[in-house]
């Protein structure tokens, strides 16, 4: 259960700067702003949930990454951000690591 609240924790991370940029390109600024800060605190929550199973550092770097990636991926989908090959080859050294991190902790 620690791994999944983990990924759940990863995945509101992604919303904390999603609801910060469509605050900055919508007219629904508040409504983003407080999307935003609910993210943040449901994020840290799961975080919380998961690093009483997880050591701090794995679920830390796992969260973070997860949070990396998804904005990353986000970025580009939804705000055009560049795809270029050094961007994605440096973004998949980070699934590399957390990969290798869910793997070494046994």
């Amino acid at each position: 259960m620690a791994w999944i609240n983990l990924i759940i924790a990863g995945l509101f991370e992604i919303g904390w700067p999603l609801g910060l940029k469509l605050s900055q390109t919508t007219n629904n600024k508040l409504a983003w702003i407080l999307f935003a800060v609910f993210s943040m605190g449901v994020s840290g929550l799961f975080l919380w949930l998961a690093q009483k199973q997880i050591p701090m550092g794995t679920a830390y770097a796992v969260w973070t990454g997860i949070g990396a990636v998804g904005a990353f991926v986000t970025g580009i989908f939804l705000f055009k951000d560049p795809a270029t090959v050094f961007r994605i080859v440096s973004v998949t050294f980070i699934i590399v690591g957390i990969v290798g991190l869910k793997l070494s902790h046994a």
